[in-house]
Formats: C-alpha cells, sequence, structure tokens
C-alpha cells in the first residue's frame, strides 16, 4: 500500500523537479524526500525521475504517475471535506413521509428555507398515512415523519407538534345546518359520516369517535377513503358529513362548507396536532438540522 505521504512528496518533486525546493515546501529535509521518492519507486516497480548532478525530470512512468497521485489526492481532499459537511449536518439525504401538508404552508415555507440553505442534501419526499409513517420511521426507511397523532403506541419514535387547528364539520352545501355560522355537535348525531379507516391513522380516527361519545352519539360511518380530499369529495357529493381539519376547507367551493363546532369537550379534542416524529435512536447530523429549523413553525 502506498501512503498518502508518499503520494504528497512525490507530487512536490515533479511539480518543483528540485529535490531541494520540494523539501523546503514539504518542511522536511532533503535527504529523507530522496529516500522516500526511491521507496515510492521501488514500491511501483518504476523509474519516475531521471537525475542529474544539474537537473531532475520526469520519465514517462513519472508522468503517467502524476496523474494518478494527483486524481488519488484530489478525490481523498473530496472525500474528507464530503465526510466534515456530513458530520455537520450540512450534506446528505433525507427521507421525509408526510400526510398531506400542502394547506400549512408556514411548514411548506420552512422547508423551503431549509433546502434553499442546505443545497447539498438531498431528498426523497413520501406521502403516506400516519401508520405508514410510523412503520418506516421504526425501520429506518424514513428520517421524518409530518403525521398525526398515532394512537398506538411507539416507544422508539419522538414526538412534537407542530401546528394545531381546530376540527370543523365539513357539510354539503344544501345542508340545513349549513346556514349555521356554528354547529353544536350533538345536531349531527343522526347524520350519515364518512371518515378515514381507523387502521390507517388510529389516533385522529379514535380521536373523532370520542368527540362525538362527548356528545352523546357514536358517529355511523357510512363511506370510508384514505385521503381526507377524498372525504371532502364525498362529503360534497352528498354522501355525509365528515369531522375535518379546518385547514382542508376551500372558500371558492360551492358545494361544501366549513362549520366551526361548539361542543362541550376538552380543548384536546375539538382541536388536531400535526406533529412531526423522528427515530432518536438513530444517528442523523443532517436530520437534527433539519428538525431545528421546523421547530421555526411554531
Amino acid at each position: 500500500m502506498i501512503e498518502t505521504r508518499l503520494l504528497r512528496q512525490f507530487v512536490a518533486v515533479a511539480e518543483t523537479l528540485h529535490f531541494n525546493r520540494a523539501a523546503e515546501r514539504l518542511h522536511m529535509a532533503q535527504p529523507p524526500l530522496s529516500q522516500a521518492i526511491r521507496r515510492l519507486e521501488g514500491e511501483i516497480g518504476a523509474t519516475l525521475f531521471e537525475r542529474t548532478n544539474r537537473s531532475v525530470a520526469l520519465t514517462p512512468a513519472g508522468a503517467a504517475f502524476l496523474e494518478t497521485a494527483r486524481g488519488i489526492l484530489a478525490s481523498l481532499e473530496d472525500g474528507v471535506a464530503h465526510t466534515r459537511r456530513v458530520a455537520q449536518g450540512m450534506d446528505g439525504h433525507l427521507t421525509l413521509t408526510f400526510i398531506n401538508i400542502t394547506p400549512y404552508a408556514s411548514l411548506l415555507r420552512a422547508l423551503r428555507d431549509f433546502r434553499e440553505a442546505h443545497p447539498a442534501v438531498a431528498f426523497t419526499l413520501q406521502e403516506a398515512t400516519t401508520h405508514e409513517q410510523v412503520r418506516a420511521l421504526e425501520g429506518g426507511t424514513a428520517d421524518v415523519g409530518f403525521l398525526r397523532t398515532p394512537g398506538a403506541t411507539a416507544p422508539a419514535l419522538q414526538f412534537e407538534t407542530l401546528l394545531r387547528e381546530p376540527i370543523h364539520v365539513a357539510l354539503p352545501a344544501g345542508h340545513p345546518l349549513a346556514a349555521h355560522d356554528v354547529v353544536d355537535l350533538a345536531a349531527l348525531k343522526d347524520e350519515p359520516f364518512v371518515a378515514s379507516p381507523r387502521p390507517l391513522g388510529q389516533g385522529f380516527h379514535d380521536q373523532l369517535i370520542l368527540l362525538c361519545q362527548t356528545a352523546g352519539f357514536v358517529p355511523r360511518v357510512v363511506q370510508e377513503a384514505r385521503q381526507l380530499q377524498t372525504l371532502v369529495a364525498l362529503v360534497a357529493a352528498g354522501f355525509g358529513v365528515a369531522l375535518l381539519p379546518a385547514s382542508l376547507a376551500h372558500p371558492g367551493r360551492d358545494d361544501i362548507v366549513f362549520r366551526p363546532l361548539e361542543a362541550d369537550a376538552p380543548t384536546s379534542l375539538l382541536h388536531l396536532d400535526l406533529l412531526m416524529a423522528w427515530n432518536p435512536g438513530r444517528v442523523s447530523p443532517v436530520r437534527d438540522r433539519l428538525l431545528a429549523a421546523m421547530r421555526a413553525v411554531k
């Protein structure tokens, strides 16, 4: 194995074509430098320099090896610099999983600012349900997730609330309760509901059930859909009503209305949290930089 020290010594002599000047450049004495070059030639099995009392010149083999040595040293320097950037969280790769985050302008702005400040960081983005995200974070195939309260325990993960928003009722535009500015939750007792399946978001699903129970009823779910945007479409089509985050409201639509709820229930039930989750057991400086940046969303 040829040491990088020998490569640097060879390059110094090849570039100066003078052993004394090369030794000064390397801050070493000339005799040890001459010995090092002879040892290098012995390891390679080729003469790299033609030496006379008056001059030093590269042989064809030396000229070829100079290109190789420079390439190796440059690659090593690039590798060291890259390693340092990774250790500092300035370089690397992040896999992010998320529910629909398009309504959250502050979160999207924070992600954009992070990407602009860290152009060397590559991203893989995967839309997924809360349940799928928990599994990905636990299995190490995701670095950071943006999700709802999972409901089931996930002791290996750490969660932090990014945003909190009220739960509204979504009604077809022609529904009698759509004329109200605020809807009493108990007034929805006999309504058909559309909702997301519990296995895909146990925490969100159970919160809505518990919220309705505080008003004295269990919602009658007539249709399920994987995506909340699909639930919005189902409400607009008249399949039923839905309890949804207020951020899904679209003021420009005339086929659906969102109304605040009036209910004798804890604030924690009447609001929905958007969480940031990660696995603290996995070391990732670049992930930690992203987490710090996302905390500014608050």
